[in-house]
């Protein structure tokens, strides 16, 4: 068999993972124990990211005609791939968390979306909380108000029956004081 036979297969399965994909990010995975490595890879599929190790090469050859071409010139070095469809940050941020306990796991840098991301900028979108923290938050937010409106509404209710009778004595003493200021400007004019 030739070993252009043996490739296309393997290009075949690259080009269909990242066909969908939102975020595409390579990292050098050198001096990661297997321990490690098993850790990362259940992290990550825990996110609903893929990972994988591939040749260059066949990376190379998937990537041609895509948005992910702009990845070749990280090409160097053993590489692995993450690569997510659903959140375009994902990749990005258990890679980074899982490169803060084991130092020998280098981001080399990403597309999401179709730009391109270098290991500094990977670094600043991997603080981006995920879409279901984002919306917990925006709902926090919203609900925040209407549930402290809701209080002060049961409050007033819950003291309606009490502060009903002090505004009821505080009007007659308001028309009470009228007339009488009503009669003394009546007064006035009169004695000039």
């Amino acid at each position: 068999m030739a070993k252009v036979e043996l490739k296309k297969p393997v290009v075949e399965e690259i080009s269909e993972k990242i066909k969908d994909a939102q975020a595409v990010v390579l990292v050098d995975h050198r001096g990661l124990t297997v321990a490690q490595d098993t850790e990362l890879r259940k992290k990550l599929r825990e996110e609903g990211v893929t990972y994988k190790v591939y040749k260059n090469t066949m990376m190379n050859f998937a990537f041609k005609g895509t948005d992910f071409e702009q990845l070749g010139d990280l090409l160097n070095g053993p590489s692995a791939m993450a690569v997510s469809t659903t959140d375009p940050a994902a990749p990005a941020r258990v890679l980074y968390d899982f490169a803060k306990q084991a130092k020998a796991l280098e981001i080399k840098g990403g597309v999401i979306e179709g730009k391109f991301y270098d290991a500094a900028a990977m670094t600043e979108i991997a603080e981006i909380p995920s879409k279901d923290v984002l919306l917990s938050k925006l709902l926090g937010s919203m609900q925040s108000p209407i549930t402290n409106f809701a209080r002060v509404i049961k409050q007033i209710a819950e003291k309606g029956g009490e502060e009903a009778p002090a505004t009821e004595e505080a009007a007659p003493a308001e028309t009470a004081e009228a007339p009488a200021a009503e009669e003394a400007a009546s007064e006035a004019p009169a004695a000039e």
